[in-house]
């Protein structure tokens, strides 16, 4: 099965950290890649260059800079794992570094959508 982690970070004064290394972060996806378990997955850009869209009722949309609320923890990347079952899953979410510092890792299955065409 396969489960999204997504790492959020407590935001600070517009930035995202939770203390975690460069190396830290390399070290974890060796091991997941390693342990066979890695499919795919991004670290984000910083915050300041993410850019908004909302589509009113009407059709017109609306684009801001930066993100659309004020908010306590910034999605920093991603990593897509596939693992036996949930239990793995988070284990593997609990050795992150992104789990440590006042950081956390949501753990969500991905849905498989078969689509005929």
């Amino acid at each position: 099965m396969k489960y999204m982690l997504l790492f959020m970070s407590p935001a600070t004064d517009g930035e995202a950290g939770n203390g975690c290394t460069f190396e830290d972060w390399i070290r974890y996806d060796r091991e997941m890649k390693d342990a066979g378990i890695w499919v795919s997955g991004h670290p984000l850009q910083d915050l300041t260059t993410c850019t908004t869209v909302q589509v009113g009722p009407d059709g017109e949309r609306t684009i801001t800079d930066g993100p659309f609320a004020e908010t306590r923890e910034v999605l920093g990347g991603y990593d897509i794992i596939d693992v036996p079952n949930l239990d793995v899953a988070l284990d593997w979410a609990a050795r992150s570094p992104g789990a440590t510092g006042g950081a956390s890792v949501q753990v969500r299955p991905v849905a498989e959508v078969k689509v005929e065409v």
